[in-house]
């Protein structure tokens, strides 16, 4: 099907106006042909040929705005129908004879006759145009209107995607004894994933990784407001556990029957971790699933109570985050990339940008953030 088709694009009442229209103007033709017969034609046959006319005005209509730059495969085979149709219509139902002279009753007959072709052609026109009138008017309109949704939409997502860019750090922060390297590649122009790298007022640091339920604008929105309360938290306390009971609490309702998961890494030196959940991926450390408590998303349970978890993270060990955009990528044949690639990429050393990479070629459906966290010292 051809949505780009006007005739499928344009309201119902508009169509059947437009070729309504047409079968009126193009119907004259009919009424004309009598006349120039100078209204020797049966009855029948008038009415035919007139209806004739018409409707394969509208065919030929339909076939060039539908098809485009290929009307003449619909066009040639339709007029081909058209002179058949004629030609039946002459054969079956011929013309009466000559008027060569013409009593005074003949005489009163023509006169109507004509007068009447001449009223109905002159009836058509006007008919067949006002309607074409309105049609350009309505659609205007509507096309005007559209113009003006379209345009509020496009500042609506330009504002939301300079939301997105101060959401997500295109650089992150230096952290002493680590290297950090982060890839986001969102689905849509706005995505619903979303990671942070935020300095402490202690000297450590938290890293936050997160995916909101949905896509486009809503979940760019609740990704600008999970972040800005995040933050907001993590002033006044630097425990995962804490700040996630918080920001779940504070985003309980305003999700409108959505969820988020997160999942929070407080990084100390000397390569100890502190990790919380809230119903996220667990991290890989050296390409190996961290097993961690299970835990309900943000935004489904006001009481929910996170718990923690610590790790040791060893010189040249690795940690990575990602969101499920990777491992549910999934190609023409619905194959998903699947979390034994995922962690067969990882213990071979991939970094983040390969990772994302290896999703998005094997086929992108979903927003994808990797967030890898490496220890150096």
């Amino acid at each position: 099907m051809n949505t780009s088709n006007p005739l499928r694009i344009a309201p119902p009442r508009s169509t059947a106006i437009f070729l309504l229209a047409i079968f009126l103007i193009f119907a004259g033709l009919g009424l004309v042909g009598d006349i120039m017969s100078m209204g020797r034609q049966p009855t029948l046959r008038f009415a035919i040929a007139v209806v004739i006319s018409g409707l394969f005005a509208v065919g030929y209509t339909v076939a060039c705005i539908s098809l485009r730059q290929k009307f003449w495969k619909a066009c040639l085979p339709l007029f081909a129908l058209q002179f058949v149709c004629y030609a039946m219509l002459a054969y079956w139902i011929p013309e009466g004879p000559r008027l060569d002279h013409l009593n005074v009753a003949e005489t009163g007959r023509l006169n109507v006759r004509l007068v009447f072709d001449g009223l109905a052609v002159m009836a058509c026109i006007c008919l067949g145009y006002s309607g074409l009138v309105y049609v350009s008017i309505s659609e205007g309109r509507r096309h005007i209107l559209s113009q003006m949704v379209k345009a509020a939409l496009e500042s609506e997502m330009a504002a939301a995607r300079e939301v997105q860019r101060v959401m997500v750090p295109d650089e992150l922060p230096h952290i002493e004894g680590y290297a950090v390297e982060s890839i986001y590649r969102p689905a849509a122009e706005v995505g619903g994933d979303f990671f942070q790298v935020i300095p402490l007022k202690s000297g450590r640091t938290l890293s936050v990784i997160g995916d909101v339920s949905g896509k486009g604008l809503s979940a760019a929105m609740i990704v600008s407001m999970i972040v800005g309360t995040l933050r907001a938290v993590s002033d006044y306390s630097e425990e995962p556990a804490e700040i996630l009971g918080e920001l779940n609490r504070r985003v309980f309702g305003r999700i409108h029957d959505g969820f988020a998961t997160c999942l929070m890494v407080r990084l100390e030196d000397h390569g100890e971790l502190t990790l919380a959940n809230a119903g996220h991926l667990p991290p890989y450390v050296n390409g190996t699933e961290v097993t961690l408590p299970g835990s309900l998303p943000l935004g489904l349970d006001e009481s929910v109570q996170y718990e923690q978890t610590k790790l040791e993270m060893a010189v040249n060990d690795v940690v990575v985050f990602l969101t499920d955009g990777v491992p549910e990528a999934q190609n023409e044949k619905r194959q998903l990339l699947g979390f034994s690639r995922v962690e067969s990429m990882l213990r071979a050393g991939s970094t983040a940008k390969t990772v994302a990479e290896a999703a998005q070629q094997h086929g992108q459906n979903d927003d994808i953030t990797v967030l890898r966290v490496a220890r150096v010292a």
